[in-house]
């Protein structure tokens, strides 16, 4: 069916935008991901741009849903505003954004947004108002990346701002005219990245943006650009005499582009997480995350950020985060190293891995301490467990062919069933060993080896995390009947195996007494996990009993940080 035009930039034309660009990059993110061969030829572009544009669809409805419900009311004014619904077009796609692509179309989106919120809540907005926006989307997004790179998003985006700039016509003129110059940039990418021209390709993440002008372009327009405007120019690397200078350029910036193009040889994690915290402290992590590591993104503002970055040391980069404010939304994702370049004509597909870990852990740390170790990791925070989708999304981040699923909490393992069925039925080779604590799952991560075969490794993991009695100490919210007695609110207990086996009012003496009682039946290594609200001696006091009455006992300390309880025990 076709759209009704839109002659200005108003709350109902974002909602129409929103829409269109979401089925658009539905029917294009396979070919999206298929170019998808920088930064990291991890083959995800088009889908991190669909999961972001999904979440950006998803609040701007809750606006419009938000004031159906007030309508009825004596001061209700209708329907959203233009500068609610850019608003949280903007705000919908920050909280949102995966990957690259997707963390500086956040950026693109709130630039847009800031430029008619400056405005206070006018009706609706002109061409002039749109070139505007467009003008500081591609400035902002710009700004926010450490090191920019021509031949990406960033140049289409300018080239689209340049575009629209150069006319003074309605909204339907700018937005033709950005999508006009965006398409002749993407079609230039490839002599300004080599990487792409010996892929022969354009910019995932340009091409992208170049489809979600083409719906903005329907939006004010009632019909998309016509067949033949909406060919994306791929680029052909020509090989023999036919293009002697394009060949020689080719080789000649074969070394000088080393460092952009993931040859195996690059950073072997994405960390992605949202963060509250204040300017001064977002500026001082910008300039530790991009020491870590490469292809930096740091979006929002107002309090809340959007980091992306790619990095060896996990850890690092999310304690980084953890030292600037609140970190949360942690996404660890590992390369692995299959991943690979192909070149001349077909499509440059990413190779799937053999095997991977999926694993939900409760806390920041522990996100580090597993992606670490090569697990791709899904984070729980206290009161919001993730929902099977969230699994399922996990399985295809890791993209291997076989995957062995941790759900570390008893409560999931009917979301990690369900979730491990979908991805079978996608493909995948799914084990699910039914960890009940994050400690279990240390333990069979420890003893995984991605090169035996995969029903030996199955059962040495499960080995691993059954043999590990698993503990923690946490404070009672309410009063209530427990297993060891009725506890008051603001009582420490602690639990063994899931059960109370613990009721005091001290946190170290609680730990102590738990800890012998798991140690009583023997064991070999305690792990301990401390959380951000417990205190910082008990792990010292623990460790110093163990040396003490228990010979030939290994302990080993993590910081789990905001994991919701104050201590993890585990002893195998």
């Amino acid at each position: 069916m076709a759209q009704v035009p839109r002659r200005f930039f108003d709350a109902l034309a974002v909602r129409t935008w929103c829409g269109l660009s979401l089925r658009a990059l539905g029917r294009a993110r396979e070919e999206i991901d298929a170019i998808n061969v920088y930064p990291v030829a991890d083959g995800d572009t088009g889908t991190n741009l669909y999961l972001t544009v999904e979440s950006a669809v998803a609040a701007v409805e809750a606006v419009y849903a938000a004031h159906a419900v007030d309508a009825g009311k004596p001061d209700a004014r209708g329907g959203p505003s233009l500068a609610e619904a850019v608003g949280a077009m903007a705000h919908g796609a920050l909280i949102g954004a995966r990957g690259n692509s997707g963390t500086i179309l956040a950026q693109l989106l709130r630039g847009m947004a800031q430029v008619f919120t400056a405005r206070g809540e006018p009706a609706h907005a002109d061409g002039r108002g749109l070139r505007q926006a467009l003008r500081h989307a591609a400035e902002s997004a710009r700004q926010a990346v450490a090191h920019p790179v021509e031949g990406t998003v960033l140049t289409v985006a300018s080239a689209a701002a340049d575009a629209a700039g150069e006319t003074e016509g309605d909204c339907a003129e700018v937005a033709r005219a950005a999508y006009e110059g965006a398409r002749e940039a993407l079609a230039a990418t490839p002599g300004q990245l080599p990487v792409l021209r010996r892929a022969g390709v354009v910019d995932a993440g340009g091409h992208g943006l170049v489809t979600l002008l083409a719906a903005l372009v329907e939006t004010f327009t009632g019909r998309a650009p016509g067949p033949g405007a909406a060919v994306v120019p791929h680029a052909r690397v020509a090989h023999g005499a036919e293009d002697p200078v394009g060949r020689r350029a080719e080789e000649e910036a074969a070394g000088e582009c080393a460092a952009d193009e993931d040859d195996g040889n690059g950073p072997a994690f994405e960390v992605i997480y949202l963060l509250e915290a204040e300017d001064a402290a977002v500026a001082r992590l910008r300039r530790r995350l991009d020491a870590l590591g490469n292809s930096l993104v740091v979006v929002g503002g107002d309090g809340l950020w959007n980091v992306h970055v790619h990095v060896d040391d996990a850890g690092g980069a999310v304690e980084a985060g953890v030292e600037a404010g609140r970190p949360y939304r942690i996404r660890i994702t590992h390369f692995g190293h299959g991943d690979v370049h192909t070149t001349g004509a077909g499509r440059p597909p990413r190779e799937r891995t053999q095997r991977a870990v999926v694993a939900v852990v409760p806390g920041e740390g522990l996100a580090g301490l597993y992606g670490e170790a090569g697990a791709t990791t899904v984070l729980a925070r206290p009161g919001e467990p993730p929902a099977s989708g969230e699994l399922v999304e996990a399985v295809r981040r890791a993209h291997a062919r076989e995957v062995v699923l941790l759900p570390n909490d008893v409560e999931l393992r009917h979301t990690a069933a369900a979730a491990a069925e979908q991805a079978r039925a996608e493909g995948v080779r799914v084990a699910l060993i039914p960890t009940r604590s994050a400690v279990q799952g240390i333990a069979a991560l420890a003893v995984h080896e991605p090169g035996r075969r995969f029903d030996e490794d199955v059962v040495a993991m499960t080995s691993a995390a059954g043999a590990t009695r698993y503990a923690e100490v946490t404070v009672a919210e309410h009063r209530s009947w427990t297993t060891a007695g009725i506890c008051q609110a603001g009582d420490v207990l602690g639990l063994v195996d899931g059960d109370v086996a613990v009721i005091g009012a001290d946190v170290t003496a609680v730990a102590a007494t738990v800890l012998d009682r798991m140690l009583s039946a023997g064991g070999e290594l305690v792990t301990l996990v401390l959380g951000d609200e417990a205190p910082g001696t008990v792990t010292a006091h623990l460790e110093a009993r163990v040396r003490e009455a228990y010979l030939a006992v290994d302990t080993v300390v993590h910081r789990g940080g905001r994991q919701g309880a104050l201590l993890l025990i585990g002893v195998e």
